[in-house]
């Protein structure tokens, strides 16, 4: 029986040793990455375009950002989108567990840097993609398949560290 404290101990210090040792240790890791993007919502936001699977895979490489306008994060990052879309990238929207107007109001507040978008009032379809939280964003292949996935806003040092590069790779530049 004494012997359990230092046994317990030094398995947990094992553990926490091996997840400091790990690759990405910031990094969520995303089942869909490299796989298939899944489906996509049925409706667009009011007022803009409606993004399909087709646009998936449409041979160009694609930003999907989910977010939502209650979100202080996604707020954060939003200059960031609407500059990604000024230099040409194609960005998408899903908006999630949201109200339609209210979104439909901040896109055309604050700038829409969204070719399509997608609403998801209930957030089905964020569940089918693995989102935990507003905002994370993902880069898909012009064939559909999912390259990266990026949780929190799209800002600062992790954003031009972690995003970018990897931005810049799916587009071969």
């Amino acid at each position: 029986m004494m012997l359990a404290p230092p046994i317990l101990f030094a398995a947990l210090a094992g553990l926490f040793f091996a997840g400091m040792m790990r690759d990405n240790v910031n990094e969520l890791p995303s089942t869909f990455v490299g796989q298939q993007a899944p489906e996509v919502a049925p409706e667009p936001v009011p007022g803009t375009a409606l993004l399909t699977a087709a646009d998936l895979r449409d041979g160009e490489v694609t930003i999907l950002n989910f977010w939502a306008s209650w979100c202080p994060p996604c707020r954060a990052e939003h200059p960031t989108l609407l500059d990604l879309q000024a230099q040409g990238y194609r960005v998408a929207g899903l908006n999630f567990r949201d109200e339609a107007d209210t979104a439909a109001e901040y896109l055309a507040e604050d700038g829409n840097p969204f070719f399509a978008t997608g609403f998801d009032p209930r957030g089905r379809t964020a569940i089918d993609w693995g989102v935990t939280a507003p905002p994370e964003t993902f880069i898909v292949s012009g064939d559909g398949t999912v390259l990266f996935r990026f949780a929190g806003p799209l800002i600062r040092a992790d954003y031009e560290q972690r995003f970018l590069p990897a931005l810049r790779a799916a587009e071969g530049r």
